[in-house]
Protein backbone atom coordinates (compact mmCIF):
# COMPACT_ATOMS: atom_id res chain seq x y z
CA UNK A 1 0.00 0.00 0.00
CA UNK A 2 1.61 3.08 -1.09
CA UNK A 3 -0.01 6.30 0.57
CA UNK A 4 0.56 9.47 -1.36
CA UNK A 5 1.75 12.49 1.21
CA UNK A 6 -1.09 15.44 1.37
CA UNK A 7 -0.06 18.44 -0.12
CA UNK A 8 -0.49 20.58 3.24
CA UNK A 9 -3.20 22.86 3.42
CA UNK A 10 -2.17 26.61 3.24
CA UNK A 11 -3.79 28.50 5.83
CA UNK A 12 -6.37 31.04 4.79
CA UNK A 13 -6.75 34.18 6.72
CA UNK A 14 -10.32 35.36 6.17
CA UNK A 15 -10.46 39.36 6.35
CA UNK A 16 -14.55 39.63 6.27
CA UNK A 17 -14.52 39.03 10.08
CA UNK A 18 -11.71 41.42 10.71
CA UNK A 19 -13.34 44.38 8.47
CA UNK A 20 -16.33 43.67 10.20
CA UNK A 21 -14.81 44.40 13.80
CA UNK A 22 -12.98 47.26 12.32
CA UNK A 23 -16.41 49.16 11.06
CA UNK A 24 -17.67 48.80 14.32
CA UNK A 25 -14.87 50.61 16.06
CA UNK A 26 -15.36 53.28 13.45
CA UNK A 27 -18.96 53.70 14.31
CA UNK A 28 -18.39 53.59 18.16
CA UNK A 29 -15.73 56.52 17.56
CA UNK A 30 -17.58 58.41 14.99
CA UNK A 31 -20.78 58.42 17.91
CA UNK A 32 -18.88 58.98 21.34
CA UNK A 33 -16.75 61.67 19.52
CA UNK A 34 -17.74 65.19 20.77
CA UNK A 35 -16.80 68.32 18.30
CA UNK A 36 -16.46 70.93 19.76
CA UNK A 37 -15.35 74.02 18.57
CA UNK A 38 -12.09 76.04 19.80
CA UNK A 39 -11.85 79.66 19.91
CA UNK A 40 -8.53 81.01 20.40
CA UNK A 41 -9.44 84.35 19.75
CA UNK A 42 -12.57 86.73 20.72
CA UNK A 43 -12.61 89.18 17.22
CA UNK A 44 -15.20 91.98 17.50
CA UNK A 45 -14.83 92.99 13.49
CA UNK A 46 -15.16 96.79 12.64
CA UNK A 47 -18.13 98.37 11.03
CA UNK A 48 -17.98 100.64 8.27
CA UNK A 49 -20.86 103.41 6.82
CA UNK A 50 -21.90 102.43 3.03
CA UNK A 51 -22.44 105.84 2.69
CA UNK A 52 -19.31 107.27 4.26
CA UNK A 53 -17.86 104.45 1.91
CA UNK A 54 -18.92 105.87 -1.20
CA UNK A 55 -17.56 109.01 -1.03
CA UNK A 56 -14.12 108.25 -2.34
CA UNK A 57 -12.17 111.61 -3.08
CA UNK A 58 -8.72 109.82 -4.00
CA UNK A 59 -10.33 108.24 -6.68
CA UNK A 60 -10.17 109.59 -11.00
CA UNK A 61 -12.43 107.68 -13.02
CA UNK A 62 -10.90 108.00 -16.56
CA UNK A 63 -13.95 106.73 -19.31
CA UNK A 64 -12.59 105.95 -22.78
CA UNK A 65 -14.96 106.21 -25.28
CA UNK A 66 -15.35 103.41 -28.11
CA UNK A 67 -14.00 106.21 -30.49
CA UNK A 68 -11.06 106.93 -28.14
CA UNK A 69 -12.90 110.16 -27.08
CA UNK A 70 -11.40 110.33 -22.81
CA UNK A 71 -13.22 111.90 -19.90
CA UNK A 72 -11.41 112.80 -16.65
CA UNK A 73 -13.52 112.66 -13.72
CA UNK A 74 -16.64 113.77 -15.82
CA UNK A 75 -14.84 116.50 -17.96
CA UNK A 76 -13.77 116.01 -21.47
CA UNK A 77 -10.59 116.32 -22.48
CA UNK A 78 -9.95 118.21 -25.43
CA UNK A 79 -7.50 116.18 -27.28
CA UNK A 80 -6.51 112.76 -27.70
CA UNK A 81 -3.08 112.86 -26.76
CA UNK A 82 -1.01 111.36 -24.16
CA UNK A 83 0.32 115.26 -23.02
CA UNK A 84 -3.44 116.43 -23.03
CA UNK A 85 -4.28 113.50 -20.96
CA UNK A 86 -1.65 114.39 -18.57
CA UNK A 87 -2.59 117.76 -17.82
CA UNK A 88 -5.86 116.92 -16.91
CA UNK A 89 -4.91 114.11 -14.99
CA UNK A 90 -2.41 116.25 -13.31
CA UNK A 91 -5.16 118.41 -12.10
CA UNK A 92 -7.31 115.90 -10.58
CA UNK A 93 -4.45 113.81 -9.13
CA UNK A 94 -3.90 113.68 -5.03
CA UNK A 95 -1.36 111.87 -3.14
CA UNK A 96 -2.16 108.66 -2.94
CA UNK A 97 -4.78 108.57 -5.74
CA UNK A 98 -6.17 105.35 -7.30
CA UNK A 99 -6.67 105.73 -11.14
CA UNK A 100 -9.83 103.73 -12.28
CA UNK A 101 -10.05 103.45 -16.24
CA UNK A 102 -13.45 102.74 -17.42
CA UNK A 103 -12.82 101.78 -20.86
CA UNK A 104 -15.49 100.82 -23.71
CA UNK A 105 -15.69 97.10 -25.00
CA UNK A 106 -15.13 98.23 -28.28
CA UNK A 107 -12.07 101.10 -27.06
CA UNK A 108 -9.12 100.57 -29.30
CA UNK A 109 -6.16 98.96 -27.29
CA UNK A 110 -3.88 102.24 -28.03
CA UNK A 111 -6.19 104.78 -26.35
CA UNK A 112 -6.42 102.81 -23.28
CA UNK A 113 -2.39 102.73 -22.93
CA UNK A 114 -2.39 106.51 -24.15
CA UNK A 115 -4.18 106.63 -20.24
CA UNK A 116 -1.87 104.33 -18.76
CA UNK A 117 1.23 106.26 -20.14
CA UNK A 118 -0.36 109.47 -19.00
CA UNK A 119 -0.95 108.04 -15.25
CA UNK A 120 2.99 107.06 -15.43
CA UNK A 121 4.35 110.31 -16.67
CA UNK A 122 1.99 112.11 -13.46
CA UNK A 123 3.45 109.90 -11.33
CA UNK A 124 0.21 107.84 -10.72
CA UNK A 125 1.26 103.92 -9.61
CA UNK A 126 -2.27 102.63 -8.58
CA UNK A 127 -3.83 101.67 -11.59
CA UNK A 128 -7.55 99.40 -11.94
CA UNK A 129 -10.03 98.72 -14.25
CA UNK A 130 -13.52 98.92 -13.99
CA UNK A 131 -15.57 95.93 -15.49
CA UNK A 132 -19.16 95.25 -15.28
CA UNK A 133 -20.46 91.44 -14.37
CA UNK A 134 -21.07 89.47 -17.32
CA UNK A 135 -24.43 88.42 -16.62
CA UNK A 136 -26.84 90.76 -18.37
Amino acid sequence: MKFRPRAPEEPEINLIPFIDVLLVILIFLMLTTTYSKFTELQLTLPTANVDAQRDRPKEIIVAVAADGRTMVNKEPVASRSVDAIAQALKGAAQPDSVLIISADAQATHQSVVSVMEAARRVGLARITFAAQSGSR
